[in-house]
């Protein structure tokens, strides 16, 4: 080595550590500014997962499937479902998860199998506050159910009701999704929190506009038509115990593991049902020949000439084995609900065999479009059923609250229940567009022809209110104020009323509705339709109004003794109101308390020397005191 080469390295010094130090930390710190920064300017969208809506209230955030939809415009949302912020004591809290099906497609957000199961909740414990929150989204899957549990515990809920299964190839992130990512499942949950960071955010969507460049169908937009779910498919082929079946059934087998590690770590009960499919009316989307299987739609032959020939068993199979070999995956295959089942042994949980039950409901045993509308989203009165089912199992794992239950048959309820359901017309007509526009769609069609809105009959002023809510996404909410007006203006107070009750189903505490809507209906003098109303109200919040009509409707009917208690109430909120005194000395006179009749008829003429009939009242009372 020649001396000026020693020069140059004995020249050179080693850097000392705290140059390496801050070599490394100049990129953190730069990460950790521009997160705080775009945090403080409320760059994206909003990651919390509940948002308040009133003091008291709150619901699960409409952006929150964002974290799970990528390239989607117009993302879906849960049926908005509020809940308390602070849990009452009195509580019994329901949460609700899953895809479509949980959410009640065609007939959301009120004709779901949650909304049955609250109101029958509510009527075996008329003394508790019951919730039960529908925070199901279309189009996800175990992905969005596995980042969302940890917030969902976080609630103090009381039970968990899973019904999922379906969307688990197509499903947001799912192996066959547009938005899939990775076929490694937890590579996938790893970027889903990833991305609850800001400048994850900021980047992805910096390498979208620069896909948009290149491919205009990198973002997922309404305007290309067709329902969700078909916007979303990427690989439309998926051939029955292929690999990217088997990965299918990883996905949902190992998200759910972890789904019911966290809820058994937090002692939290859960009820897992089993899928339904239209096993007997709905052929094969996609029928592909294999080696091992016959194809699909010979398959489906088969077992329907089994069917004809009443070997039920038979034909049970192979319908069973038609919907497997569906190389298109709508339809949950037979091995989800064998995992279903482990996995609810393996934890402890409830388990609701919806499959089983549907089709013991069904002609022959075998489900079709008796229970189901379309490949697996129930009717309304397979909804009805399932928050049945639901409910039954809750009884059997001893779920249901330890309260005194009201004594009423369990005939009676379901039947109380649903003659009072929340769902009118309006939202019949809503749900029977929205179904032919699935029909009428890929995969049902492999064009999607949308000629049957011209031929719809649009006879009324509620066919044109559906329409605009079906097809021009009319505010669901609006719809239905739109129909009360309409009914007002024919005095049609019971279709009136039954607007407002559906709206009141849906948001609880929304006060001023219970005021207007009982207020219309008592100035008519249709008593009977605002007692239920007036009842709705009290239990929410009562107040001088709902009490003193409670009261006064009680009294009418002879329930004297509960009159009274709800008159003295509306005193306790208002002691100025001279009818509710003059109607309380009026109760006091049946049970011939005429002491007690005295004292409140005083006390209305005191507020009111003009009150009609009361002088008079007064002077009767006074003469048989004299007796």
């Amino acid at each position: 080595m020649n001396k000026s080469s020693i020069k140059e390295k004995r020249g050179r010094k080693n850097s000392p550590f705290w140059f390496y130090l801050v070599l490394i930390l100049i990129p953190i710190i730069f990460f950790v500014v521009l997160e705080i920064c775009l945090r403080l300017f409320n760059y994206g969208r909003n990651d919390e997962t509940w948002i308040q809506v009133t003091e008291t209230k709150q619901m699960l955030n409409p952006d929150v499937s964002g974290r799970y939809f990528y390239n989607l415009k117009n993302l879906p949302q849960s049926n908005n479902d509020a809940f308390d912020i602070v849990k009452k004591e009195n509580a019994f809290r329901i949460m609700v998860m899953g895809g479509s099906s949980a959410a009640g497609f065609p007939y959301s957000p009120n004709g779901t199998f949650s909304r049955y199961l609250r109101d029958r909740l509510e009527l075996m414990y008329p003394n508790l506050h019951i919730e039960v929150v529908n925070i199901a989204i279309t189009a996800t899957n175990s992905y969005t159910i596995r980042d969302l549990i940890p917030d969902v515990i976080e609630q103090e809920p009381d039970l968990i009701l899973l019904y999922a299964g379906h969307n688990e190839y197509y499903g947001a992130l799912g192996i066959g999704s547009a938005e899939n990512m990775s076929a490694s499942t937890g590579l996938v949950n790893f970027i889903i929190q990833l991305d609850k960071f800001k400048t994850v955010q900021l980047i992805r969507t910096l390498l979208s506009s620069v896909g948009t460049i290149f491919n205009s169908e990198a973002i997922i937009d309404s305007e290309r038509g067709g329902t969700l779910m078909a916007r979303i498919v990427k690989e439309k082929l998926i051939t029955y115990k292929s690999e990217m079946f088997d990965t299918g059934i990883s996905q949902f087998e190992n998200n759910f593991e972890d789904i019911l590690s966290f809820t058994t770590e937090a002692n939290v009960p859960v009820i897992i049902g089993t899928v339904v499919s239209n096993l007997k009316d709905q052929k094969p989307f996609v029928s592909v020949k294999s080696e091992e299987y016959e194809s699909a739609i010979n398959l489906f032959h088969k077992a329907q000439k089994f069917y004809i020939e009443k070997k039920l068993s038979d034909a049970d199979s192979l319908f069973r084995l038609a919907k497997d070999c569906d190389a298109l995956r709508f339809r949950a295959p037979e091995i989800m609900n064998t995992i279903i089942k482990k996995l609810a042994v393996k934890y402890n949980c409830g388990l609701v065999n919806v499959d089983s039950i549907f089709n013991s409901a069904s002609q022959n045993g075998i489900v079709g479009n008796n229970l189901i509308v379309d490949h697996l989203h129930p009717s309304i009165e397979g909804y009805l059923l399932m928050g049945k089912i639901y409910l039954e199992a809750m009884r059997k794992n001893s779920y249901l609250p330890n309260e005194t239950l009201i004594e009423i048959s369990d005939t009676k309820q379901d039947s109380i229940v649903i003659d009072n359901f929340a769902f009118s017309r309006l939202d019949s007509i809503i749900s029977a567009i929205r179904l032919k526009g699935l029909l009428n769609d890929w995969p049902f069609k492999e064009n999607p022809d949308y000629t049957f809105l011209q031929n719809l009959n649009l006879n009324n002023k509620i066919d044109s209110i559906a329409y605009r809510a079906a097809v021009e996404n009319l505010n669901w909410e609006k719809s239905h104020r739109e129909a009360a007006a309409y009914y007002l203006s024919l005095e049609d107070y019971y279709n009136f009323a039954q607007e407002y009750r559906v709206l009141i189903s849906q948001y609880p505490f929304k006060i001023n509705d219970y005021d207007y809507a009982t207020s219309v209906l008592i100035n008519a003098k249709e008593y009977d339709l605002a007692y239920f109303l007036l009842k709705k109200r009290y239990n929410e919040m009562p107040d001088a109004f709902s009490t003193k009509w409670l009261g006064t409707i009680n009294l009418n009917k002879g329930n004297i003794e509960k009159a009274i208690s709800l008159l003295l109430e509306s005193i306790e909120f208002n002691n100025s109101d001279a009818q509710v005194h003059y109607n309380l000395s009026g109760a006091y006179i049946q049970k011939k308390d005429y002491i007690r009749a005295l004292e409140a008829i005083e006390k209305c003429t005191e507020l009111n020397p003009q009150f009609a009939g009361a002088q008079n009242l007064r002077s009767e009372l006074t003469k048989i005191l004299r007796q």
